[in-house]
């Protein structure tokens, strides 16, 4: 779809929630962020010092994780009540200092855990939005939010790309986009595995990315659910949002 057919948005009460939105998103990218890149750039040449055995892995983990994870999250959100943004946060951090203790191995365990710990996130904002967390449309865009990579990704221009192309949602299946997330979100990982394999700080370091991440990506799942929640409510088609969306992050980003 161009961007020429879509419909214009006028409604200023529409437009001051899109900025609101683009808003969330930049402070997404905000806290705690340029630390992460540092740590993603300086653990951009340790992936290639990673064991075989956790290269080998990685991205067939993902991608077991990934297709997982949301069975996981939804028996744990029938077994144990929501609890919002601070006690997952918490949840990752432990799980990620867990993991840095392990070593590269313990990292490698701690993988799909902290994928559904993510997910179960994403799904409790979904719900907070109004949405059912057991669609096949939230579980898809929960797939497309992973596609941001996280917050170690130095450009987000692939997540933008996301957010404005939809990956042309008639006709996908929660599997095939799987097999388009997995790879870029397995190479973030394996940064994220990288730096926590550390030793002696391992540990310290484990739970400050996975901190981050969990924050990072309630931030954009607030994003994402809240074009799909506008959309509901105002009509208007998600791509148009999508697409405003889009404008006003860039706006923001010169200014």
């Amino acid at each position: 779809m161009t961007q020429s057919i879509l419909p214009p948005i006028a409604d200023q009460t529409v437009l001051a929630q899109i900025d609101r939105l683009a808003r969330r998103h930049d402070e997404a990218s905000g806290l705690g962020m340029q630390a992460m890149a540092r740590i993603g750039s300086s653990a951009e040449g340790l992936v290639q010092r990673l064991p075989g055995f956790v290269r080998s892995r990685l991205d067939g983990a993902t991608r077991a994780a990934l297709t997982r994870a949301f069975a996981a999250a939804s028996r744990s959100r029938r077994v144990v009540r929501d609890r919002g943004d601070w006690f997952n946060r918490m949840t990752s951090t432990v799980s990620g200092a867990a993991g840095g203790v392990g070593g590269f191995a313990g990292a490698l365990v701690e993988l799909p855990f902290t994928v559904t710990l993510l997910l179960r996130a994403m799904l409790e904002i979904a719900a907070e939005h109004g949405l059912d967390p057991d669609s096949e449309e939230v579980r898809l865009e929960c797939l497309r939010i992973f596609a941001a990579a996280g917050p170690m990704a130095e450009d987000d221009a692939t997540e933008l790309g996301f957010l404005a192309a939809r990956l042309s949602v008639t006709g996908q299946t929660v599997q095939g986009l799987v097999s388009k997330v997995a790879p870029r979100l397995s190479v973030s990982l394996g940064q994220k595995m990288a730096a926590q394999a550390a030793p002696v700080f391992g540990a310290v370091v484990g739970a400050t990315i996975n901190y981050t991440f969990a924050r990072y990506y309630q931030e954009m799942a607030r994003v994402h659910f809240g074009i799909m929640r506008l959309s509901q409510e105002t009509g208007l088609p998600r791509e148009a949002l999508t697409e405003a969306l889009r404008l006003a992050i860039a706006r923001r980003n010169r200014g």
